[in-house]
Order: C-alpha cells, then structure tokens, then sequence
C-alpha cells in the first residue's frame, strides 16, 4: 500500500479544522465538501506528499494548496495556500 492510498484510507478530522481550513482557504465548504476536497487533491497523481518530522505535507500547484496530515494519526491539521 503506498502512502497515498494510507492516507486516503485512514484520514480523519476533528470539528475544528473544518473553520481552520475554511479561514486559511477564504472559503465557505460544508463539512462534506471540505472532505472531497481534501481527498481529491491527495489522491491526485500531481500532488507530491512528503514527510517531515511528524507530519505529512500534500503539496498540489493545480489547486495552489498544501494540506498538513498528522503522520501518527491521519488526522488534517491545515491547510494552506500556495
């Protein structure tokens, strides 16, 4: 299983990232649009993953984004623009 397809399994979200997100995107997503956002810019081949230290950073330019993914949890942490 690669990194891509673990993420993609065991991601997961707390209710304050979903504001997080929406604040630093200067969006207004639903909940479950956030999460196909999310999953559609790490499932695509473009998006480089890498991980530093205790995280993993989803970089995508077709979006201009960069989520951060715990590495021990899966859980979303950020998401910033590019």
């Amino acid at each position: 299983m690669t990194i891509r397809q673990k993420i993609l399994k065991q991601i997961c979200y707390t209710d304050l990232v979903y504001g997080r997100i929406n604040k630093k995107l200067k969006t207004n997503m639903a909940r479950d649009e956030i999460e196909t956002f999310i999953a559609d810019v790490v499932s695509c081949e473009e998006s480089l993953i890498s991980k530093i230290g205790k995280n993993y950073y989803v970089e995508n330019k077709a979006h201009c984004v960069r989520i951060t993914i715990n590495a021990s949890t899966f859980r979303v942490i950020t998401a910033d623009k590019l």
